[in-house]
Formats: C-alpha cells, sequence, structure tokens
C-alpha cells in the first residue's frame, strides 16, 4: 500500500494556510483603496455614509470570519466564501461611486485574481457569471428585454474582456507555478530509486505523526530494516541487480503496510518505518510478516533466482525513548543485533 497519504492532509494544508494569508492581504488591500476614495475623491455626503457603512460591515466581515478562529482548518469553500464577501462589498461601493463609470469599477479585478490564484478555473468562470450579473445590475437603463438582445450581450462582452483575460492568464499561471511546486517538492522528499520518502520526506510526516502520539500519550514504533543480501549481489551480479534488489524489498515492505504508516528509505540498503497506534506486540507481527514477505520474494535476474532476507530491529514509544531520535536509534541498535545473531530475523530493543 502507498505510504505518502499520511503527508497528503499536512501539506495541503501548509499550502492553503499560505494561500490564506495572501487572501488576506487583498482582503485588506481592498479596504485601503475604498477608504482612500472616500478621502481623496470626496463623494457626496450621502454616499460617503452608505461608503462608511460598507467599510464597517466588510472590516468586521473579515475580522470576524478571519481572526476569530471559527475554522480550525483551512479549506477552499473558506476562501470562496470570502471572495463571495469581496465581490458584494465591491458591487455596494460601486453603486455609491458611479456604477459601471466608478474609478474603483477595477477593483472586480481583485475578486479574479484571488479566485483564479486560488480556487481553480471553474469557480473563477463562476466568479467571472457573477461580475457580469453585477455589470447588468450596475448597468444604466437597460431593461430585462434589453439584456438578452445581440447589441446588450455584445456590450457587456467587450467590457469584461479584459477581465476574462486577466481569469485566463492567471489561471494558467497558478496552474503552472502549482505544478512546479509540487514537482520540485517531490524531488526533494522522494528517493529516486524506490519511489518512497527520502529522509527528509520522512522527517517531515513523521515529526508530525509523533508530536501526536507524545501529545496524546499514543504508542507508536518504528522498524529498522537492512537487506542482507545487497553487498553480495552487487559483488556477483552488478549495480542493476542490486537496484532491483532494492525495489523487490521496497514493495514487500510496502505490501504489508497499513495506510497510515510511514515508509522511507534511509540510505543505502536500509529502510525505515513508523507504525503509528501500534504497541511493541503489534509491530512484532508486521515485522514477522515484512520478514516473511522479503524472504517468499526471491529475485530472478538474468536467468539466475536470487534468495533474499531482510534483518529488521524494533524500537517502540514510550517503552524505548521519549523522542524520535532516541526509538530511531535503538530501532537501529535492535537492527544491528539481528544482523549479529545470524540475520533474516526480528529483533526488539533491550537494553
Amino acid at each position: 500500500m502507498d505510504s505518502k497519504p499520511a503527508n497528503v492532509h499536512s501539506i495541503a494544508q501548509e499550502e492553503l494556510r499560505g494561500i490564506s494569508r495572501t487572501v488576506a492581504e487583498i482582503e485588506w488591500l481592498l479596504l485601503i483603496l475604498v477608504l482612500l476614495y472616500q478621502v481623496f475623491e470626496g463623494p457626496a455626503p450621502d454616499d460617503r455614509v452608505a461608503i462608511s457603512m460598507g467599510l464597517f460591515f466588510y472590516s468586521a466581515f473579515v475580522l470576524i470570519f478571519r481572526y476569530a478562529n471559527f475554522y480550525k482548518t483551512e479549506s477552499r469553500w473558506k476562501i470562496a466564501i470570502e471572495t463571495f464577501g469581496m465581490l458584494l462589498f465591491i458591487t455596494w461601493v460601486l453603486w455609491f461611486t458611479g456604477k459601471l463609470a466608478s474609478p474603483l469599477i477595477n477593483t472586480y479585478l481583485l475578486v479574479i485574481i484571488t479566485s483564479a490564484l486560488t480556487l481553480g478555473k471553474l469557480t473563477t468562470m463562476l466568479e467571472m457569471a457573477l461580475i457580469a450579473a453585477c455589470f447588468v445590475l450596475l448597468g444604466e437603463n437597460s431593461s430585462f428585454g434589453e439584456v438578452f438582445t445581440l447589441a446588450f450581450v455584445g456590450g457587456l462582452t467587450a467590457q469584461l474582456a479584459p477581465m476574462l483575460l486577466v481569469a485566463y492568464i492567471t489561471t494558467m499561471f497558478s496552474a503552472d507555478i502549482r505544478y512546479g511546486l509540487n514537482q520540485a517538492r517531490l524531488l526533494s522528499e522522494t528517493d529516486e530509486l524506490t519511489g518512497l520518502y527520502n529522509m527528509r520526506g520522512f522527517s517531515i510526516v513523521v515529526d508530525r505523526l509523533f508530536a501526536q502520539a507524545v501529545r496524546y500519550n499514543r504508542p507508536a514504533s518504528m522498524l529498522m530494516i537492512d537487506s542482507d543480501d545487497l553487498k553480495t549481489v552487487n559483488d556477483n551480479n552488478g549495480h542493476e541487480a542490486g537496484n532491483r534488489l532494492l525495489k523487490l524489498v521496497a514493495k514487500c515492505i510496502e505490501s504489508e503496510l497499513r495506510h497510515t504508516d510511514v515508509l522511507a528509505r534511509y540510505g543505502g540498503d536500509e529502510f525505515v518505518v513508523l507504525l503509528p497506534e501500534t504497541a511493541a506486540d503489534r509491530a512484532i507481527e508486521v515485522a514477522q510478516r515484512i520478514l516473511q514477505a522479503v524472504t517468499a520474494a526471491p529475485l530472478e535476474f538474468e536467468g539466475h533466482r536470487i534468495e533474499t532476507s531482510v534483518s529488521i530491529g524494533l524500537a517502540c514509544y514510550p517503552e524505548d525513548g521519549r523522542s524520535i531520535d532516541a526509538i530511531k536509534a535503538r530501532a537501529d541498535r535492535a537492527m544491528y543485533h539481528a544482523k549479529e545473531k545470524g540475520r533474516n530475523r526480528v529483533e526488539k530493543f533491550t537494553p
């Protein structure tokens, strides 16, 4: 089974937190632009009161929605609601500052850019449809019948064309940037040969999971796994055979793990596994299954059948250590004891 989904939620939340900070800056920029208009343009007294009311309620919306901590985790639904509030506020301000002739008409671009950067093409097109409806609402002397005439639709399209272009370009750039970032993250956290986590990726995931085990006083176990045959295979059959052996061992280990377990290549011929919510007796069962799976899957290479085996060391939280480094060191020590006792065996750490 794939050992990586345990990290997906953490990565997505980190990305959403960064996006959320950007949305907050855009919201405050919008408020500052409208406030500056109030100060320097000097709208009519009645309009000034209406704009001030809009500023007050939108500021309250931003403060309450963003800083009252109603949402424990970030979500794209939350950002979508914020863009809808931004759209309503802009439309309210435009109504009292000249409607379609308002110097603030281009603040709709802030909604489009926010949506394009954070919510994707479909939601951005929905936002564009809402903006088009606002243009109709703000239009002068447009009866219900005129809205469906070819001339009206053509004129509305011409007005919206720059915003449509911005929406398209921004969504394209956003998709390309996100793809590039995901590829860079994948390369930096993944072992090229096996496709498993490297130690950097493993540390990112395990630090969070181990912190949860400590916080809630839950058991966790770590396996250190060493391929017994890699050096011999490399010497007798070449490095290509050694690489295939490592891939085979990785596949055998992965087949015996749960969705929530985390597997990584520790380096060379070693692998490391974190088993969250797993006490020693259960961890020994998992280690024994891995041992049997590797032994039952000999490597076929250029007509040769190469027997495979691993040595596994095991240490557990909290009885074998109170930190991730201590658990890892003691699992590593137990693994070396397994090798000293003849290999192809599981050893639990003992003081």
